[in-house]
């Protein structure tokens, strides 16, 4: 696994971010999600890495990054705070206007990032979710039982950092067989690598704290930008999975392409096969869409 790919950790001055990168012409951010980490992108990257320097990146609290202290309205774990870092890690590999992609966590700190920093992202491409605030707003018993760490994670400490510490194979079980994709897209030496990423109690704790934000600050900074009339402005590409929840839950608002219109003018969209984990089950299909995307082809 990516094997001509150079490691890194650079330090943004709040964190250490830990990356991936290989390839040359225009930057390329790919961000991953829960219980995911840059791995996610593994069998995605080398392919867009012919066009484009491909950057994979753990986001803080994640995988190989660092875990800053937190704070008791969770603002570190904030998107806001979380975009921040990758601003940083791409001006430091000398970007300063790059393109970004994030599935599940990292879609909502890739979509922060263009809405925070327009000036630095050309396009944005989200994978498999709606933004946060429409989420929550939204939210029912399909999301409380299907989506489970929205809910439970979210909770005060310590008992969801208890419940990750002692199962955390479990956790990695449950969320990749569970939201809709095939087992056999996920090798044993990523299962596991997934599973030792929610071994370590800092990183544990740091997860939970990013699930706080997200039900408490990251809503809000939405529908700070919702009643300002603050919009993405660049080209954005919506993907979901043939096979999941998107579609179907929000088919009485017209599908989540058009909830992200409500955010962006310029929306393109469309549905990939496999569950929520359609990145690691069709890397094919996946990169061959992004890369039509962020090539204009």
């Amino acid at each position: 696994m990516f094997a001509d790919f150079e490691a890194l950790e650079i330090d943004t001055g709040a964190a250490r971010i830990f990356a991936r990168r290989a390839g040359s012409g225009p930057g390329l951010l790919l961000l991953h999600g829960f219980p995911q980490t840059h791995l996610m992108w593994r069998d995605v990257a080398p392919g867009l890495a012919r066009d484009f320097t491909v950057v994979c990146a753990d986001l803080r609290g994640y995988g190989q990054s660092s875990c800053p202290p937190s704070a008791a309205d969770h603002a570190p774990y904030a998107k806001r705070a979380m975009a921040a870092d990758m601003v940083a890690l791409m001006e430091t590999l000398g970007f300063q206007r790059f393109m970004v992609a994030g599935h599940d966590r990292g879609g909502r700190v890739a979509y922060r990032l263009a809405l925070d920093h327009p000036d630095r992202v050309g396009k944005l491409a989200v994978l498999d979710i709606i933004p946060t605030a429409d989420a929550w707003d939204r939210a029912d018993a399909r999301l409380a039982l299907g989506y489970w760490p929205w809910s439970v994670l979210a909770q005060p400490e310590p008992l969801p950092e208890a419940i990750l510490a002692t199962a955390a194979e479990a956790v990695v079980d449950n969320a990749l067989s569970g939201w809709g994709s095939a087992p056999d897209a996920f090798p044993p030496g990523v299962r596991q690598a997934y599973v030792d990423a929610l071994s370590d109690p800092a990183h544990i704790h740091a997860i939970c704290e990013e699930y706080r934000a997200a039900a408490s600050l990251d809503r809000e900074h939405d529908r700070a930008d919702r009643e300002a009339g603050r919009r993405i402005a660049c080209p954005v590409l919506a993907l979901w999975s043939e096979h999941g929840a998107l579609a179907e839950w929000y088919g009485q608002e017209g599908g989540p392409l058009a909830l992200w219109r409500n955010w962006a003018d310029d929306v393109s969209s469309g549905a990939l096969p496999g569950g929520h984990f359609f990145p690691e089950e069709s890397p094919i299909e996946t990169a061959a869409t992004l890369d039509a995307f962020f090539s204009g082809r």
